[in-house]
């Protein structure tokens, strides 16, 4: 009795083992699917952040290089002004008085060359006539001359004198607006080792720029004429746009960091943009519309002859005439797994240009995946609207 239920369960072990072995297969076969994507036309776009500072264009300092005593200011903060228009005043009476006790010490100097050139002549009638000694006659001749350098050194005095005079009135050198004054009535400037800032002038704040600190690993696709978008923090809706003018090749190093800058022009029609603001920008470095892409793991897949046969109806070709491009991808035809040599264009690392080989519309193989691990999308049915969705499933194509 024990010994027949000992080869009952033996039989049954046996069975099982048998269903196992018959029934796995299929279930493997089952279980494995194609993932692929259809070739279809889109946007490449890459694209390099940075940030930066909003300037004018053309920003001048204007200062003073004679010292002296604010006297008047005939402009303010956002004051509108012209090239030559007079915008402050130093006090002048200090400068007039130099410039008549320049005046004085020509004319004094003046005086003495008339004398020593009467002097002169007459030593000179003198000489010819050998009636004087030789270093009287040098002597003479050393004074005359003396004095005539005396006049012109005079002469430049006076010169500088009326020029320091003109300097007490401070004009506008361009047409702008003021952004910035640095000085009010009474206050003394000092000139004696550099040209104080009492204004700077911005010259037209609707023609702005933006001066964008670029890393050093993404300057090398940073070039002339490419368009920028960039944000500001007074403005958080508004997108503004311009267009990349000068990539600087001074490099900047802070905190180990290389940076280079990148001069962006920014139209402010509107004078929303104002000096000194902050910017996000964003330069797209490359912007290909309406072209035909493939994901770029595309490319890397190589089919598994035993991978392919564990699933039914699926004939795999063999590539006879390999790409002279080295670019091919595998595309399915119906139950045929046809090998399509391409060749490809520009690439933002996710996706890439075909530009021959392939056709809107061909279903090109990414990889073979299980079934669980493809999408309700992938196989052909509806996702479970209860079933938590993987991240970034939602999203827009």
């Amino acid at each position: 009795m024990k010994k027949a239920k000992k080869y009952l369960i033996l039989a049954a072990i046996v069975i099982v083992g048998v269903l196992i072995y018959k029934f796995y297969p299929k279930e493997a076969e089952a279980s494995l699917r194609l993932n692929t994507q259809i070739v279809k036309k889109d946007k490449l776009s890459t694209e390099v952040t940075a940030t930066g500072t909003v300037e004018p264009i053309t920003l001048v300092e204007i200062g003073t290089q004679v010292s002296g005593v604010i006297s008047k200011i005939h402009v303010d903060y956002n004051s509108d002004v012209k090239a030559g228009q007079v915008i402050a005043e130093l006090d002048t009476r200090m400068l007039k008085s130099e410039l008549a006790s320049a005046h004085a010490t020509l004319k004094s100097r003046e005086v003495e060359l008339a004398q020593q050139k009467r002097n002169y002549e007459r030593y000179e009638k003198l000489w010819e006539k050998q009636a004087i000694s030789k270093v009287d006659w040098e002597n003479a001749i050393d004074a005359y001359e003396t004095a005539k350098l005396a006049v012109t050194s005079s002469k430049a005095s006076v010169f500088k004198a009326e020029t320091n005079l003109g300097y007490a009135t401070i004009y506008s050198t361009i047409d702008g607006v003021v952004v910035s004054r640095a000085v009010e009535e009474g206050q003394t400037v000092a000139a004696s080792f550099s040209t104080p800032t009492l204004f700077t002038v911005a010259n037209d704040l609707t023609k702005m720029r933006v001066i964008a600190n670029v890393d050093e690993s993404d300057i090398g696709n940073i070039k002339e004429g490419q368009r920028v978008t960039f944000s500001v923090g007074a403005y958080l809706n508004d997108e503004f746009e311009g267009t990349v003018q000068q990539v600087r090749l001074e490099a900047t190093t802070t905190s180990n960091v290389v940076t280079y800058e990148v001069v962006i022009d920014a139209p402010n029609p509107d004078l929303k943009l104002k000096p000194g603001l902050t910017a996000t920008v964003t330069i797209y470095t490359l912007e290909e519309d309406n072209v035909l892409v493939i994901p770029s793991k595309a490319l890397r897949y190589q089919p598994d002859p035993e991978e392919i046969s564990l699933m039914e109806e699926l004939v795999l070709e063999e590539n006879k005439t390999p790409s002279t491009t080295g670019k091919t991808v595998w595309v399915k035809d119906g139950n045929r797994i046809v090998p399509k040599n391409i060749k490809v264009g520009t690439s933002d690392d996710i996706n890439i240009q075909v530009l021959e080989g392939l056709s809107e519309g061909d279903e090109v193989i990414l990889g073979i995946a299980k079934a669980s691990a493809l999408s309700e999308e992938q196989k052909g049915g509806e996702a479970n609207p209860f079933m938590p969705k993987r991240p970034g499933s939602n999203k827009k194509k």
